[in-house]
């Protein structure tokens, strides 16, 4: 293909996203699937996904397929293989051996001082796919996201543990276990944190608040997968925690879920930080100001900082609270 005839093909494609398509248009997207450019197939692969092409999807696998012979020339950076994967998903391909062939592909890469894995996309698609297909029961399921589940690249580990949220009960030790392995990222852990509260509950925030005095970062995602449940159990863990000695940032992250879980006794809590005008009292005016929707909490706000008559509050009020301090101009 020369450049030239590349251009017009990728203007072509460009020029029907969020068209309504006809068979001509149609009949493009598909002769682009079969195209040797991963980039124009990717492009292609997108059209299919959002347009629902359900006719294509024996298109997209054909497609698929082929990207994966001598993929790192074929399909660098699996650009072709990673759009592909989505939409087959999107468009609900219940083919297990489409997307277990995508979450065993390691695609090793040269790049500055040896080679790095451009597959991680394509495994995490896969991953989370495979929730979905045919001929796999839950038990099977899990065994095949233990892989995933310690995979070196962290947005699999990610979905795997979505995926896994999906089994119910099932997944649970898993879960607790993938959280409990010392030196997991914190974006992974928050993913656990919050799938052993989507499937257990309250029976889940004993464990999760057991993370919160570690102070580091897997620890604040804990504090906001505990302000998710709204519970009185959780933000009794959370305030017990804040009235700890902890980090500063920590300890910030620590109000903000406080006042994430919108209970009563919370709000009581933070204003009454406020009116002591004790040091974390402008945090916790930023805290509120996330929350305060509604006019009686801005109010209450206002009218603890002006007791006070601290100028440090008064500013931080005026920075986070500007709609509420303008009335006093």
């Amino acid at each position: 293909m020369t450049h030239r005839g590349f251009d017009e093909q990728m203007a072509a494609l460009d020029a029907l996203k969020g068209r309504e398509l006809d068979a001509e248009s149609i009949a493009l997207i598909k002769k682009s699937l079969a195209n040797r450019s991963n980039y124009l197939v990717a492009k292609a692969a997108r059209l299919v996904e959002d347009a629902a092409l359900i006719d294509l999807v024996p298109d997209l696998i054909v497609a698929y397929d082929r990207f994966f012979a001598n993929a790192e020339k074929t399909d660098p950076q699996c650009w072709a293989k990673n759009a592909l994967s989505r939409a087959l998903s999107k468009l609900e391909c219940r083919d297990k051996n489409v997307f277990l062939r995508g979450l065993r592909h390691h695609q090793m890469e040269p790049v500055w001082g040896g080679t790095s894995d451009s597959a991680g996309t394509l495994r995490a698609n896969c991953a989370h796919a495979l929730i979905g297909c045919d001929g796999l029961d839950s038990q099977s399921l899990l065994v095949l996201l233990l892989g995933p589940l310690v995979d070196k690249d962290k947005s699999v580990r990610v979905e795997a543990v979505r995926a896994l949220a999906q089994l119910g009960e099932l997944a649970v030790p898993v879960l607790r276990l993938r959280a409990l392995i010392p030196g997991e990222d914190a974006e992974v852990l928050g993913q656990c944190f919050s799938a052993l509260i989507a499937v257990e509950r309250d029976d889940a925030i004993p464990f999760v608040a057991g993370f919160l005095e570690a102070g580091d970062d897997g620890a604040g995602e804990a504090a906001f997968a505990l302000a998710e449940t709204h519970s009185a159990e959780a933000l009794a863990a959370l305030m017990k925690c804040q009235q700890g000695k902890t980090e500063p940032s920590f300890g910030e992250a620590l109000l903000s879920a406080i006042a994430l879980t919108r209970l009563p006794q919370a709000i009581d809590f933070l204003v009454g930080i406020i009116e002591r005008e004790e040091r974390e009292a402008p945090a916790v005016i930023e805290a509120l100001s996330r929350v305060a929707t509604g006019e009686e909490l801005r109010r209450r706000v206002e009218s603890a900082v002006e007791e006070t008559g601290s100028q440090r509050l008064l500013k931080a009020l005026r920075e986070h609270m500007p709609a509420a301090d303008a009335r006093n101009n």
